[in-house]
């Protein structure tokens, strides 16, 4: 896709550079559709003349059979050339497509989860598929009118010329208005279509809030409510569409009918060349010629109006996405670096001026894990969330002597091993959620979250398909599944948030025993709101209004009423059995 350093993805005319070959071949087949073109008037002119003259008896049948016959082979020779003119349009035009939407997603997934869920799903599903097609389609429809009215509008002007200039220019009069009146559309049409495009957006957004979220509006009884928030959103798209279409459908006809005014003229001074009272001698077939020309001309006159109007609305689509539209960093290979300290100072993070939590301070080695938790919304998956540095953090956080802010972000996925509360599988095998592409036995790191043995009881084992974000999986299949991917990846930092939360106890010890095995010699940050296990952690963050508080098990049990009642809630004051 890049092979070409200087191409400008920015920049339309590059799109037309790149491809330039199957353009040439659209230039030549083009020429021979559109010059051959001008030979239907001509003939439909002969054909009117010899019809007279056989009537007059200067002419036989065979003339015109001779005639109809020559008509017919140039038809086919031109139709082949239309043909492969509409072949290579159509090439070019998917070329363009798959590498317009190849470049934008490549950006895409280069930006950070922050920027895309402030984008929205539904805007960027719509700049994703819709701006990118109704791009290509304007510039598909501008080199399919280049030769089917450009070229077509020139020849069939010259031979008007030959025919009589004087009624040629006087029967032009009025075309060149249609193209003013196209030049006058533009602002509403751009003005309607981007208002359609964002209605779009809104609607794509909205669809997928009701199919995500569908069983939960149905058990809370909010449907109905949802339901008339989605008719509203779909009431605003439907009448953005019908505004953005009637510019498109009904100006054509106007366009026509403007250019077709000339033909008064024709049928006034043509009939005077026919009679000999006119500028030029004409016979029968000189005016039929000429009259045909001209419908043909005007007919191709209002397509070039109404390209106008395309390429208008595929300018509101080029707006969209050129921000996204830049040849991206080629991505090195992850070079994971080797296990060190992270030494948090002063650490504090907010999205306003209020920060979530403050004051943070901790040094953790290789081999510990530490667990984080505290009361519901004090902050525990922001802390987590701060190692992927989607925002900007206070105070000091480093990986060894480099601070994570400033660390590239191909740096921090190969330093940063990041589980979110959210699985995020794909709709593919088991094997490759777990291996996402390298190339392992995916059997020790399902074993090692304790899922082998259902995997294997699945009707195709890792080649059985989970269906899209895990449909098929149980909550705590899908949640094992994704730290089964998550270990599969090594990296010298991990972030766990609540991986446990969906799995019984007896199943969240062997993943937890597994766990401490495998990450001897990585610092993992553990976030979870059970803590059978934080008796087994180096030491434990305890967030709470705003403040965290560092130290181990039995020193928060000490030093923290709200720990220790949280802990007791769970265990009954009974340490766990792994403590004793």
């Amino acid at each position: 896709m890049q092979n070409d350093k200087d191409f400008r993805p920015d920049r339309i005319g590059a799109y037309f550079r790149i491809e330039w070959l199957p353009l040439a071949l659209v230039t030549v087949s083009g020429l021979i559709y559109n010059i051959g073109l001008l030979a239907t008037p001509w003939f439909e002119g002969r054909l009117a003349q010899c019809l007279a003259d056989i009537l007059g008896g200067s002419a036989t049948a065979a003339a015109m059979a001779m005639l109809v016959l020559t008509y017919v082979l140039v038809t086919l020779v031109v139709q082949a050339a239309r043909f492969i003119k509409r072949f290579y349009v159509r090439r070019f035009a998917n070329n363009i497509n798959r590498r317009m939407k190849g470049i934008l997603y490549a950006n895409l997934v280069r930006q950070s989860r922050a920027a895309l869920e402030k984008e929205g799903a539904g805007e960027l599903m719509t700049k994703a598929i819709s701006d990118v097609d109704d791009c290509v389609e304007g510039m598909r429809k501008f080199t399919t009118e280049i030769f089917d009215t450009g070229v077509a509008l020139v020849g069939y002007i010259v031979m008007l010329l030959v025919y009589d200039w004087r009624l040629a220019l006087l029967s032009l009069l009025l075309t060149p208005v249609s193209y003013i009146c196209a030049a006058w559309m533009k602002k509403p049409v751009q003005r309607e279509g981007a208002a359609y495009k964002k209605a779009a957006g809104a609607l794509s957004a909205a669809t997928l809030d009701r199919a995500q979220n569908a069983a939960t509006y149905r058990i809370y009884g909010c449907e109905t409510a949802r339901e008339a928030r989605y008719e509203d959103v779909l009431t605003t798209y439907e009448k953005t569409a019908v505004r953005s279409n009637v510019w498109q459908s009904a100006l054509p006809p106007l366009y026509l009918t403007v250019s077709e005014a000339g033909v008064l003229f024709i049928l006034w001074f043509g009939a005077k060349n026919v009679l000999g009272t006119g500028w030029q001698a004409w016979d029968i077939a000189a005016f039929t010629t000429f009259l045909s020309c001209f419908t043909k001309l005007t007919v191709k006159s209002s397509k070039a109006a109404k390209l106008f109007n395309a390429v208008q609305k595929a300018e509101v689509s080029w707006k969209r996405i050129k921000p996204l539209m830049k040849l991206p960093d080629e991505l090195d290979e992850l070079a994971v670096p080797a296990p060190a300290d992270v030494t948090l100072e002063d650490l504090s993070f907010g999205y306003t001026e209020d920060p979530i939590f403050a004051g943070l301070d901790l040094t953790a080695h290789p081999g510990e894990i530490i667990g984080i938790t505290g009361p519901v919304a004090c902050g525990k998956s922001t802390l987590g969330r701060v190692f992927l540095c989607e925002a900007s953090y206070g105070g000091s956080a480093r990986f060894g002597g480099k601070e994570f802010s400033a660390m590239t972000p191909r740096e921090i996925a190969a330093t940063v091993g990041y589980l979110g509360h959210d699985p995020e599988l794909s709709a593919d095998t088991v094997q490759n959620n777990v291996l996402c592409g390298s190339k392992q036995d995916p059997m020790p790191w399902l074993a090692a979250v304790a899922l082998k043995d259902e995997v294997q009881a699945m009707e195709n084992g890792v080649d059985t398909v989970i269906g899209p974000s895990g449909t098929r999986l149980s909550g705590g299949q899908a949640q094992r599944l994704a730290l089964a991917r998550t270990l599969a990846h090594p990296r010298p930092v991990l972030v766990l948030d609540d991986p446990f939360s969906a799995l019984d106890r007896s199943t969240e010890d062997t993943v937890f025993a597994n766990l401490q095995e495998y990450t001897k010699d990585k610092v993992v940050f553990l976030i979870s709101h059970r803590l059978y296990h934080f008796p087994q952690m180096q030491r434990v963050i305890f967030m709470e209004d705003g403040k965290t508080t560092v130290g181990t098990h039995e020193e928060l049990l000490a030093a923290v009423p709200a720990y220790r009642q949280l802990y007791e809630s769970q265990t009954g004051g009974q340490q766990h059995e792994n403590e004793q």
